[in-house]
C-alpha cells in the first residue's frame, strides 16, 4: 500500500507544480519549507453541519425573567405556536434547563440563559465542563457594525441570507463555486509539514459531498453511514468465481490494478486509470481496516446518529496498518430540517433531540476509545434566523450561536456575544432582527486550527481574512 500512497502523492505534487502559478495564495501550501504544522500525536475535528439555518434564539434562550419576557413579546406568534401558556411546553420558562457558566461572565451583563429540554444531553456535557457555547458567529470580512452594514461602508460577505452561498461561505469562505474548504486547507498544511502524512483517509465525509473537506492536495473520502461498501467486482464470488479460486483471482485482479501503467501508452490515460485503480484499492483497504472497528457504544438510529457512528468507528481504526500516517483527520457530517419558515414548534424540537442524543453517544464512544481529549466536535450552519418571527416560523438571518465539545474544550463557558431579545438593538440589522456577527467564521475556525496544530502563517494562508481581526484565538480550546 505504501507504494501507491507515494505514487498518488507524486502525481498530486507534480500536478501542483503545473498549476502553481495560477493558484496564488493556496499554491504556497505545498512548500514544506515555509510551513511547519505540529502533526505530533493524533487530533481530529468533526464538523456537524446543520443544514437550512438553525434558529439560535430558539436554541440558547434567555432565562432571567426580564430577558425571557422580552423574547416572549418579540416572538409572540412563535411562543403561541409552542403553547407556552399551557405550562407544559418545552419553551415554558419553568421547563428550560438553566446554564451555569464559569469563567468571565461579565459580557453577559447579569443575564441568564438556558437550553430547551430536548438539548438535555448537551446540557449535561456543558455541566461536565466538556462543552462551550460560542455566540454570534457568522461570515465577516472585517468587524462590522449596524451603521457600517446599513451604509455598506465596509466590505461584506457576498450573497448574505442565501442558503447555497452561505453554506459555501461557512465551509470555504466563498460563495457557491468555491473550490477549497478550510478543512481541506488545514489538512493541506498538515500534509506539507509531514512527509509521512497519509492524505487518503485524512478528510472523511459521512454527510455527502462537501467543499469543506476539499484541499489542493487532500480530497474527501466517503464513508457512508453504516460503514464502507466494498467494490463488488473484486469481492463478489458470483462475479469472479466460486470455490477455492476466489482468493487467487481476487489477488491477481488487485495486482493488475496496482500496476503503474495498466498497459496504456498515453500518459494522460495512464494517470486517469491510475486514479481509478487507486480509488478501488483505497476503498478496499479501508473496508479491510473498518472490519476491525471496535466501538461498542450504541448510537441512536437516526441520520446523525448513524453518521457519527461511522465517524467513531473510523477513529477507532486510526492505528491500523491501512491508516498508517493518518495522525490528523477532519470529518464532515450533516443533518437537515432547519429551514423553519413555518411549523417551527413542531420541527425544531425533534432536530434538537437528534443532535443532542447523537453528540452524547459520540462523546461516550470517544471516551471508550480513550480519544476524547484528541477529538473536537463543532457545529456550523448556513446562518442563524431572524429574531422577529413570521407567525409560526422564522426567516433567514446572519449570525448564530454554536456548540463546541471535546476533552480539550474550555467547557462550561460562553464565548462571544449572546444578544438581547430587542430587535431594535444595534446588535441586529435594521430589518427583521438579523443578528450581526461579532465573531467571524475565520476566528472560529482559527481557534480550532491552532489546536489542530497550525501555526499563524498557515492560518493566515488558510483563513485569509483572519488578519483583519484583533482576537484570532477566541480561547475556547485548551
Amino acid at each position: 500500500m505504501a507504494h501507491f500512497i507515494n505514487r498518488r502523492r507524486f502525481l498530486a505534487d507534480t500536478s501542483a507544480l503545473g498549476f502553481a502559478s495560477g493558484m496564488g495564495l493556496l499554491g504556497g501550501l505545498t512548500s514544506s519549507q515555509s510551513f511547519a504544522a505540529d502533526t505530533s500525536g493524533y487530533k481530529a475535528l468533526v464538523c456537524v453541519f446543520l443544514l437550512g439555518g438553525m434558529d439560535h434564539s430558539d436554541t440558547i434562550l434567555p432565562f432571567d425573567l426580564a430577558s425571557y419576557n422580552q423574547l416572549a413579546t418579540t416572538r409572540a406568534g412563535l411562543f403561541n405556536a409552542y403553547g407556552v401558556d399551557s405550562g407544559t411546553s418545552s419553551r415554558n420558562r419553568e421547563n428550560l434547563l438553566p446554564l451555569l457558566p464559569i469563567g468571565d461572565t461579565t459580557p453577559l451583563g447579569g443575564r441568564e440563559f438556558a437550553l430547551p429540554s430536548q438539548l438535555g444531553p448537551l446540557h449535561t456535557i456543558f455541566d461536565a465542563g466538556d462543552l462551550a457555547i460560542i455566540g454570534s458567529v457568522g461570515p465577516l470580512i472585517q468587524p462590522t457594525t449596524r451603521s457600517q452594514f446599513d451604509a455598506r461602508s465596509v466590505p461584506l460577505p457576498a450573497r448574505l441570507f442565501s442558503h447555497n452561498d452561505q453554506q459555501s461561505t461557512w465551509q470555504a469562505l466563498g460563495t457557491e463555486g468555491a473550490v477549497f474548504g478550510w478543512g481541506g486547507r488545514f489538512l493541506d498544511a498538515a500534509r506539507a509539514a509531514d512527509p509521512n502524512f497519509n492524505e487518503q483517509f485524512a478528510a472523511v465525509t459521512s454527510g455527502g459531498n462537501s467543499v469543506f473537506l476539499s484541499g489542493e492536495n487532500v480530497q474527501p473520502f466517503s464513508v457512508p453511514s453504516g460503514g464502507p461498501r466494498r467494490v463488488n467486482v473484486v469481492n463478489n464470488r458470483s462475479i469472479i468465481s466460486g470455490g477455492n479460486a476466489f482468493n487467487n483471482t481476487r489477488s491477481r485482479l488487485f495486482d493488475y490494478f496496482r500496476r503503474s501503467d495498466l498497459g496504456m501508452g498515453n500518459a494522460f490515460a495512464r494517470d486517469i486509470a491510475a486514479l481509478q485503480s487507486e480509488g478501488l484499492i483505497t476503498s478496499n483497504d479501508f473496508a479491510d481496516a473498518f472490519a476491525n472497528a471496535n466501538v461498542t457504544t450504541q448510537f441512536p438510529e437516526t441520520s446523525l446518529g448513524r453518521q457519527l457512528d461511522s465517524v467513531a468507528n473510523t477513529i477507532s481504526i486510526r492505528n491500523t496498518a491501512e491508516l498508517a500516517g493518518t495522525n490528523r483527520q477532519i470529518f464532515f457530517v450533516g443533518i437537515g430540517g432547519f429551514d423553519s419558515h413555518s411549523n417551527q414548534a413542531n420541527s425544531l424540537p425533534g432536530r434538537h433531540s437528534e443532535i443532542a442524543n447523537a453528540i452524547s453517544s459520540f462523546r461516550e464512544a470517544m471516551m471508550e476509545l480513550g480519544a476524547w481529549n484528541d477529538v473536537t466536535l463543532f457545529t456550523a450552519s448556513d446562518f442563524g434566523r431572524t429574531l422577529n418571527d413570521n407567525g409560526d416560523g422564522t426567516d433567514h438571518g446572519w449570525a448564530g450561536h454554536h456548540f463546541v465539545t471535546g476533552g480539550s474544550v474550555q467547557g462550561q463557558r460562553i464565548f462571544g456575544n449572546l444578544p438581547s431579545s430587542d430587535p431594535t438593538s444595534t446588535e441586529y440589522t435594521s430589518s427583521r432582527g438579523r443578528l450581526i456577527p461579532t465573531v467571524s467564521v475565520e476566528q472560529y475556525a482559527g481557534t480550532l486550527g491552532k489546536w489542530f496544530g497550525l501555526n499563524d502563517t498557515e492560518l493566515n494562508t488558510a483563513l485569509p481574512n483572519i488578519t483583519n481581526f484583533n482576537n484570532r484565538d477566541l480561547g475556547f480550546m485548551a
